[in-house]
């Protein structure tokens, strides 16, 4: 005997969705209700893959024994490019800035000032 099911509370937004959706397959919003459903149900559930799986390629690459850590290193060291030389310093590019923007009395008023303003320090 067939069921009969009702979705309550539907935003209009989805359910404008899901006429458009029916009218661009030709079916009443019903039709397209139950394809849906069919669909949804008619699907192989998806397998549960043992993670081990995905490793076994490569362990069967080294005579079926695991990678050691020396060869693991070695072949992302050989996929990954060289590293950039590195450049200056994010500090000193924007120490420059400023210093460049301020000028040195700016510099000479900021010694000045951070000597005045340091507190004595106590024992603690």
């Amino acid at each position: 005997m067939p069921v009969n099911f009702s979705v309550k509370g539907v935003p209009d937004e989805l359910a404008a969705r899901l006429r458009e959706r029916a009218a661009a397959n030709h079916r009443s919003l019903q039709g397209e209700l139950m394809a849906i459903l069919h669909e949804a149900t008619s699907r192989q559930p998806a397998a549960t893959a043992d993670w081990r799986q995905r490793f076994r390629p490569a362990a069967a690459a080294h005579g079926g024994r695991p990678s050691t850590i020396d060869e693991v290193v070695a072949r992302i060291k050989a996929r990954s490019p060289a590293p950039r030389a590195r450049g200056p310093s994010s500090v000193d590019v924007i120490r420059q800035m400023r210093d460049d923007r301020y000028g040195d009395a700016w510099l000479a008023a900021r010694k000045d000032t951070s000597a005045a303003k340091k507190p004595a320090r106590r024992g603690r």
